[in-house]
């Protein structure tokens, strides 16, 4: 797992919240952070990694009695049932009140499937499940988006750049990036050969 508990890894695509409220948990970092490790643990959550902005003690857990970090959001990851899981939370105005509400979210959830039909924990589970990282994208040469060699003459060049053109085009089914890509490659073409 690439995700890191400290400093905070937000999980990619998670809109943050712009305006924290106060919560109504009464409760220690501790308590809630061993109330959510516990209810990770209940239900078989495998390399939990809890992400903050706190510092870390020696088993990878934030410690309890420290200053609230200028960012109180939190992240959980873990691993169930094969698949990687995020659950995020920046709601509330203090780290402690983020966590308990991620481990409050799991303990309800694993009610559902206690006091619910089937496989219920398991259908509410997959919408929290990690979003894989982007793949790069690739960057085509010049020669590459025309379709052609490096050692062709300008003649060959401006024949591939009127057939690329004629379906990268947005009037003809293309795309306005697509369309670019296809000119600028023209260009470079050009300035190469």
């Amino acid at each position: 797992m690439s995700e890191e508990a400290y400093p905070l890894q937000w999980p990619q695509g998670e809109p943050r919240t712009q305006r924290p409220e106060r919560a109504r948990f009464d409760v220690s970092f501790a308590t809630a952070r061993d109330h959510l490790m516990e209810q990770l643990r209940i239900m078989g959550a495998r390399y939990p990694v809890l992400s903050s902005n706190l510092t870390l003690r020696r088993d990878g857990l934030p410690y309890a009695n420290q200053p609230e970090p200028d960012d109180k959001g939190v992240a959980v990851y873990f691993q169930w049932k094969g698949k990687q899981m995020t659950f995020a939370c920046d709601r509330w105005d203090r780290t402690r009140d983020n966590v308990r509400s991620i481990g409050k979210t799991i303990e309800a959830i694993r009610g559902i499937e206690r006091w619910g039909a089937s496989n219920m924990m398991e259908r509410a589970f997959s919408a929290f499940e990690a979003l894989p990282v982007p793949e790069q994208s690739v960057t085509l040469s010049c020669w590459d988006v025309l379709g052609i060699e490096p050692t062709t003459d300008q003649a060959a060049i401006k024949s591939a750049w009127r057939n690329r053109m004629k379906t990268a085009h947005p009037d003809q089914g293309g795309t306005t990036e697509e369309f670019a890509a296809v000119q600028k490659a023209y260009d470079e073409a050009s300035i190469a050969a």
